[in-house]
Order: structure tokens, then sequence, then C-alpha cells
């Protein structure tokens, strides 16, 4: 349902790691090559996988906890990616691979914050739902 708060969160997600993936740059080499999400299978994978959670969430409005189970996967997911950026960024021997990071790192922290939006649009929607069962 897009007139929902937690759908348009979840779709700002998939604008985010989907479509600006692919638009701004990871990383720039020490030969001056910018490395984009397309040009490594890892994390093509990762962002594609964040972008298949969000979507399988959004069409899945009428199973609310499925729905949350699904946003903290995501979540999961994108602390996963973060993780694998950082390692790459702070690779032991120095300036080997990174050498000047992109916005394209920052992608995952605020794809994270639309989750636990969602999540917490999602969670508020099951209590009231659980509040009126209550008053039947």
């Amino acid at each position: 349902m897009i007139q929902r708060i937690q759908t348009l969160y979840l779709f700002l997600s998939v604008i985010i790691m989907g479509g600006l993936s692919f638009l701004f740059y990871l990383w720039i080499d020490t030969d001056g090559a910018k490395i984009y999400a397309l040009d490594n299978y890892l994390y093509l994978g990762l962002f594609l996988g964040s972008v298949l959670l969000s979507l399988i969430a959004i069409f899945s409005y009428k199973n609310r906890k499925f729905q949350f189970v699904l946003g903290r996967l995501n979540i999961i997911l994108n602390f996963i990616l973060l993780g694998v950026f950082v390692y790459q960024s702070l690779n032991l021997s120095g300036e080997t691979n990174v050498s000047e990071k992109g916005i394209g790192m920052l992608l995952p922290i605020f794809s994270i914050v639309c989750l636990v939006l969602a999540n917490k649009a999602i969670k508020k929607d099951e209590d009231l739902v659980k509040s009126v069962d209550r008053l039947r």
C-alpha cells in the first residue's frame, strides 16, 4: 500500500541502494580509476540483495510481522556491507587499494536510517491493530 509511510521509507531505501549505488563511486584506486558497485560482484550482490529484500517487504504489506523481519534482515545485510567497506578502506597494507573514499560508501548508512524508520512505522501499525483487536 503506497499510502503507508513505511512503504515510502522502503521505497527510498530501494532508490538509495539500487539507483544511487550505480551513480556514486565507492572509492578511487591509487591508479585514479573510480570503483563502482558494478566492478565487484560481492558489492553488487550485497547492494542488489538489499534492494530485493526491500522490494519483497514493500509487496508483503498484508503480513506486517514478515515485513518487520525482512526489514531487520535488510538492516543486518546493510551492516555487513558497511563492515566490508570499512575493512576494504582500512586495509592492513595501507594505500594499496583505496586512495580516496567516495560517497558510495555512505549509502548503507542512509539505507539503514530509512529501514529503521520503516520498521518503527511497521511496529506502530502492528500495535494499533493489536489494540483494536483487544477492544472487540
